[in-house]
Parts: structure tokens; sequence; C-alpha cells
């Protein structure tokens, strides 16, 4: 048995599958950085991801190999980091790489300075020399040889990629924020967008939720024809492509093709927390069941895949591959294999459905398909002369038994990892998907997620002396870990901006959904710590680290700083802050400094992009949707009552889509006096006697209102729908 290397103490799953390798990995930190100097050689740093298939691919091909090992570990100090663990360290050599190639991705590999500076890097190396890149070995040797006899020059090189990384994150006057930049964003989106197979640019094509949902809030306001094209058929085409999966739900991470056929099967929790939300909003935006149909299939697989069902709490993704010998064969069909699962009628009706073909759509095994809905249930039925009421029983009972046979196959890993950012985003999917969609038990694991992220997820470790920013709660990155088996006892990364923003975002999605007072505590408490450590009170807006985590973890290019403003591939943390400080501003109205402070931050940091923002097309959507709510008066539909009046008037409210609105129920025995937000307890409070009242009896209303004035008690739903309308016209 082969002798373990450092990774076997990690805690991600990722960097202990490589615990086995003779290579001597480090994790990243003071003890690699310290062998490095000790021995004047130079850091060999590779980044990647557990659900990464090229990652695993270099893994078996080179770092496996007993050569490449023994000249790495005569050469080098290697350092393996996990991207989904430590998003601070990978996206800083992303930016490293990214100046020095042109290229950027994973696995990332990085060529430092024993002291942490990158000066030549790419992504994935072939063992031979192929793919218009030289073999790993060839690469390996030659970099070393270049640190030894070229030194100056390789110092000289890693202080202009410092001095890049740094003018990335440069944005340079800033400016005044406009709602200007939104139009800017859509002009982009409508040139990007491809009208014959939706989404945005050619191949490879990865979905863009928060370019669909400006779009959408876009389209909600103006009632523009072309805007609802474009979302519309990106989220059909997608929906019924091979991007998504047929079987069992959920969307693969992008497709290789333009047509969204032939995907990475990897599966992301946040792209489908993402994507859910664009269903639901999209069945908002037209009311088309279509949409609604594909959230509560989404909402299917997270539960049964991504979900710990028991504690609460998402998981982090879902591999693409059982093993280093198949490509997505796990998600795949031959003809023959099809057909071994179904009697001979829902074999002809899946075959013409799905395009089961005995030659499919992928290289590596040309007799594997690739499931997506080629033919319409009218059209099969049409050419198998069946009704299409009988088309649809057969395909149900198909697809039920290709799944069950599915399961039987060696299954890709899961990896069970549960990353507060990311459970923040699901836990607001699903909140949004149960008000809309009416999924109670959808709501209720939303809420116990949350419970379990505000439980386990605060940072106990706040230092020995107390100061502005430890006197705040702070978020860990990682709740749970895929094997808690493993874990050491001191295992705790700090959570980045993006833990902060998502989770201050979501427990206000969790006050709107209970008005439970406690979760806008936690949302303000959280906000409050976030402005305390990642604010920068010079020129405005958030870094994506703690100001503490910078001085404590400063190794390599670390102690760069960096404002997170476009989104890629998660919505962009400093567009995520503004837009959750707009919220708390729009519930306080207390007349404080502190409820100010909330918008004058969000505007700042707005303002720090406000020059480049429409430069970036669709990749500043988030940016985008944050200036819609800083340019529109906040609305709020309060609904009080218990009845079916209630009911109603509640429906009617989460029914049209309008993203700066906030929709609330409350008891009304309990409303005058329940612990309330200011603002909340001053809409209550101003209410007539007789709205509440009439005959002694409890009246069912719903009270509209926005940047602060509030209209007449509504006790009819279609009244209610009829305002709400209105309010979004005129505020286009």
């Amino acid at each position: 048995m082969s002798q373990l290397n450092a990774l076997s103490r990690a805690a991600s799953s990722y960097l202990r599958s490589a615990m086995h390798q003779p290579i001597q990995w480090h994790e990243f930190g003071e003890e690699a950085f310290a062998a490095a100097r000790a021995a004047d050689k130079p850091l060999l740093l590779d980044i990647g991801a557990v659900w990464c298939h090229w990652c695993h691919v270099m893994d078996r091909e080179s770092y496996e190999d007993p050569e490449v090992a023994a000249i790495v570990n005569e050469l080098y100090i290697a350092v393996k980091v996990d991207r989904d663990e430590r998003p601070d360290i990978d996206s800083r050599y992303q930016v490293a790489v990214s100046a020095l190639t042109g290229q950027g991705g994973w696995p990332l590999t990085a060529f430092l300075t024993p002291d942490g500076k990158p000066f030549y890097g790419g992504t994935y190396f072939p063992p031979a020399d192929g793919y218009g890149r030289p073999s790993f070995k060839r690469v390996l040797t030659s970099i070393a040889a270049a640190y030894r006899e070229k030194k100056g020059e390789v110092l000289e090189q890693a202080g202009l990629v410092e001095s890049a990384i740094a003018r990335a994150e440069t944005f340079g006057g800033g400016g005044k924020v406009s709602a200007s930049v939104i139009d800017a964003i859509i002009e982009s989106a409508h040139k990007m967008f491809d009208s014959t197979n939706g989404g945005f640019g050619g191949a490879p094509k990865f979905p863009h939720p928060g370019a669909l949902d400006l779009i959408m809030e876009r389209y909600a306001r103006t009632g523009d024809s072309d805007l609802k094209t474009v979302f519309s058929t990106t989220l059909e085409k997608m929906a019924r492509g091979g991007v998504y999966d047929q079987l069992a739900g959920g969307f693969h991470r992008y497709s290789v093709d333009d047509r969204w056929v032939v995907p990475h099967f990897e599966k992301m929790c946040y792209d489908n927390s993402e994507l859910l939300k664009n269903y639901v909003h999209a069945y908002q935006a037209t009311g088309d069941q279509f949409f609604a149909g594909v959230a509560r299939d989404m909402i299917r697989w997270m539960d049964e895949w991504l979900s710990d069902r028991s504690r609460g709490g998402f998981y982090a993704s879902q591999d693409a591959d059982y093993s280093m010998d198949d490509d997505g064969d796990y998600f795949t069909w031959t003809l023959g294999e099809a057909k071994a699962a179904l009697s001979d009628d829902e074999a002809a009706v899946a075959m013409l459905f799905y395009d089961i073909q005995e030659i499919g759509d992928m290289h590596h095994d040309p007799a594997k398909n690739v499931l997506y809905i080629k033919a319409p249930v009218d059209e099969v039925a049409r050419r198998l002369n069946l009704t299409e009421e009988r088309v649809r029983i057969l395909l149900s009972d198909a697809q039920k038994k290709m799944y069950e046979a599915r399961k039987e196959r060696p299954t890709p890993y899961l990896d069970k990892t549960i990353y507060v950012g990311w459970n923040a985003m699901c836990i607001s999917a699903y909140l949004e998907a149960a008000k809309v969609l009416d999924l109670p038990e959808s709501r209720q694991f939303a809420l116990r997620s949350l419970d379990r992220l505000l439980s386990e997820g605060q940072n106990s470790k706040q230092g020995a002396h107390a100061t502005e920013e430890s006197a705040h709660p702070t978020l860990k990155h990682v709740i749970a870990y895929s094997d808690p088996e493993a874990v050491p006892r001191d295992a705790s990364v700090d959570g980045v901006l993006d833990d902060y923003a998502f989770t201050v975002i979501a427990c206000l999605d969790a006050y709107e959904a209970t008005a439970d007072i406690t979760y806008f505590n936690f949302a303000k408490a959280i906000a409050d710590s976030m402005a305390a450590g990642f604010l920068d009170h010079a020129s405005g807006g958030f870094f994506d680290t703690r100001s503490a985590h910078r001085e404590k973890a400063a190794l390599g290019i670390l102690g760069t700083r960096r404002k997170p403003f476009q989104d890629s591939p998660t919505p962009a943390a400093n567009p995520a802050a503004a837009i959750a400080l707009l919220r708390l501003h729009d519930y306080l109205n207390d007349g404080s400094a502190t409820h100010a402070k909330y918008r004058e931050l969000a505007e700042e940091t707005l303002e720090v992009y406000a020059a480049v923002a429409g430069q970036h097309g669709i990749f500043a959507a988030t940016y985008g949707l944050a200036v819609a709510r800083f340019s529109h008066p906040h609305a709020q539909v309060v609904v009080i009552g218990t009845d079916k009046i209630a009911d109603d008037l509640y429906r009617a409210a989460v029914s049209p889509l309008s993203l700066g609105t906030a929709v609330l129920r409350l008891d009304p025995d309990k409303a005058v006096a329940q612990n309330l937000p200011p603002a909340l307890a001053q809409t209550i409070s101003n209410l007539p006697a007789l709205a509440i009242r009439q005959s002694n009896e409890v009246r069912s209303f719903a009270v509209l209102c926005s940047g602060y004035s509030c209209q007449p008690p509504f006790f009819a739903a279609s009244e209610l729908a009829s305002a709400l309308v209105t309010q979004m016209k005129s505020a286009a």
C-alpha cells in the first residue's frame, strides 16, 4: 500500500482524493511556503474541484505517474487547492494565470516563486506533446530550469503579474448610479442572443441566470415582446435540451455545443438554485405552466439528490463521471440499453421523443445518446398513430423505468459538503418557489436548512481581543464536509463576502415567508458584520475577504484586494451585498443613522462600478438587478388575515413578477402587537380600525405600500392584482 501524503489530513473531498498520489502534496499554507523558501524551490500550485472532469484526467495522467512525481518532488514544493473550499485563493490565481496566458479554468496549474508570486501557468497540460500544448514533463523541467538559471527574469515577471492582478480590480473613477446601465446590459444580451437555440453566444454555452432575471424584470415593467422572446426561448430550449437531466431533473453545468444537447455532466447546486428562480420568475411573468413544471421537477432532483433531508442543508455538487474511463456514461444511453429497460411500445415512443439512435452524441462512444426532447408529443403521436394521451402515458412509464435502470449503474460521486453561501442561494430559491407555486414542504425544508446554517455557520473563533469587527457575528465558509469522519477538528475556513451577502438575503426571504422577526434580526446582524469586516472605507464597495483574514493569511498573493462585481459563475457578491442592504433599508425607516447608512453603503457600492458596468454586458447582470432595485421605490404588500379571502389576496400578491416587491402575511389578532421592523410597524399602526374589524369581526385585507406611502386597504384579490400591475407599469 502506497504511503499517504499530507493531504490525508485535509478536510476537502477533492484534496483527500489525492492523498494516495506519489506527489508530496501540501495544503496551501505557511508550511508549504516555508519549505519552498528553505529549499529555494518554486511552488507548483494545482487548483481544481471534485466535480471537475479534466482535473481528474490530469490527476490520473500526470500526478499519479511515478516519473512525473519524481520530477515534481525533486524540483518543486507541490500545493493542491480545492477551489470550492478556497474561492479566495482560486479567484486571485485565476486572474494571475489569465494575465500570463489569456486563459483560465480548471485545473489551474500555476508556478510560483517561494513567496507565492505566480510567474507562469496554464490549465490542463497533457502527458505528451499534444492539444497544442507541451507535455507536462517538459513544462516541469523547463520551468524549474528557468527559475534556477534566470531567477532575475522570473522575479521580474512575478512582479509584473502581481501588478496586473491589482489593476484587474481597479475600476477607476466610479460614477453616479444610473438606470441607463440596465439598457446597456440588455442591449448586450440582445446582441448575443441566439434566436434559434436560445442562450447567449456560441459553444460552449453557459446559462446566465442573472441576465435572464434582469430581462424578465424589464419585461414585467414594459411588456416588451422582444424581451419575452429572449427569456422564454432560452428557458424552453434549455429545459428541452440535454443540458437538462430529462430523467432525474436538474441542470448540468453547461453545454459543449450551441444547441444545449451535449452537456458537461457535472451538476452544481448554485446553477440549479439560480435557474430554479429563473423558471419560477418565468412562470410569474408569463403564466405558462411549462415553466412551473420545470421548477417543480428541479426541486424533485434537489430533494432527492442534493439535500440532507434529516438535518437540512444542500449538498455542493454531483460529479460528471463515476470513473476516469467514462465521460457522462451514467447519464447517457445506447439504443440497446434503452430497449432493454422498456417495453416495445415504450421504446418506440422514447426513441422518437428523446432521439435515441444507433449513432448517438458522444465522441468517446458514438453509440451513447444524450437524452433531449427532439419531437413534441403531438408529432410522436402522429408518427406512431397513437393518441397524445397514450403517448404521454407511455413516456411517463418510460421515464420512470429508465430512471430506475440508471440508478443501478455506478453513480457519480456526490459532494455532500455544505457551503454557507451556496446554501443561502438554495434556501432563497426554495422559498421563492414555495411562495409562488404553493409548496409547503419546500418552504419547511428551506427554513430548516436556514436554521442549520445560522446555528452551525457562525464562527466562534473571534480572537483574543474584541474589535469593532470581532464584536459582530462572523460566518464560516463551510458548515459540514462530505466526509465528516475524516475532518480534522480544527478544520474551519473563514466566510467570504458571498457567504455574508447571500445569507442576509436568505434571512430576509425567510422573514417575508414567516413574519418571524428572528430572521430579520439575523439579517441585520450579519449585514452589520459584513460592513464591519469587508467594507472599503476609503473607496466604497466590499472586499471579498475580511480585513482580519487578509492580515493573518496574506500568503502568496492573498493580500491582494478584490472587489467582485462580475457574475462568474455565481451572482457577483458586491451587487448582491447592495441588494441586501437596500432590502434592509426598506424595512427600517426609523430615522436612525443606521437606517440611512444602509442605503448610503449600497449606493457607494454601486458607484464603484458605475462607470464601467455597461461594458461588461451580461456579466454585470446582478449589478443591473441591484440598480433596478435602487432606482425604483421599494414596494410591500402586507396581507392581514387567515381565511380563504386572505389566501386569495396572498396568491394575487405573489402571482405577478415584481422582483422589488416584498409580500408578507400577518395574523390579524397579532398584527398590531407583533414585533415588527419599524417601517412595517408604522404601516400597521397607521391602518384605520375599520380595515381590521367590521361589526366586531376580523376582516381580511391587503395593503400595498410604495416608498413608505400606503394605498387604502384592498379587500378583493382582483383589485389588488390590478393595483400591482398599475404600480409596475408606472415605475417602468
